[in-house]
């Protein structure tokens, strides 16, 4: 499955079912560009599990404003909706897909 942009108008369709790894990211931040080849990545490895979605925080304030996003990139993992779990900064794909298995 493709990484999908996602949106304060469509974010809670998107993340409602199943478990879903958002990238709250934005154009400027270096280790958002960093972690981007990673979630590329983790997509091929476990796209058929896990839906992978990215949210730019400049265009979509409200959202990042309502997870409490402080600093990016900040990783929240959602379970048919709710969030379980949270990374920030830049890991490794082996951390990530460990923090994504835990959910699955």
């Amino acid at each position: 499955m493709a990484i999908v942009n996602v949106t304060d108008a469509n974010f809670s369709n998107e993340t409602s079912e199943g478990v879903v790894l958002v990238d709250f990211w934005a154009p400027w931040c270096g280790p958002c560009k960093m972690i981007a080849p990673v979630l590329e990545e983790l997509d091929g490895d476990m796209g058929d599990k896990v839906k992978i979605v990215k949210l730019d925080v400049d265009e979509n304030q409200e959202t990042a404003s309502k997870f409490g996003v402080m600093s990016i990139p900040t990783l929240l993992v959602f379970k048919d909706g709710e969030v379980v779990d949270q990374v920030v900064g830049f890991q490794p794909k082996e951390a990530l897909a460990d923090t994504l298995n835990k959910h699955l």
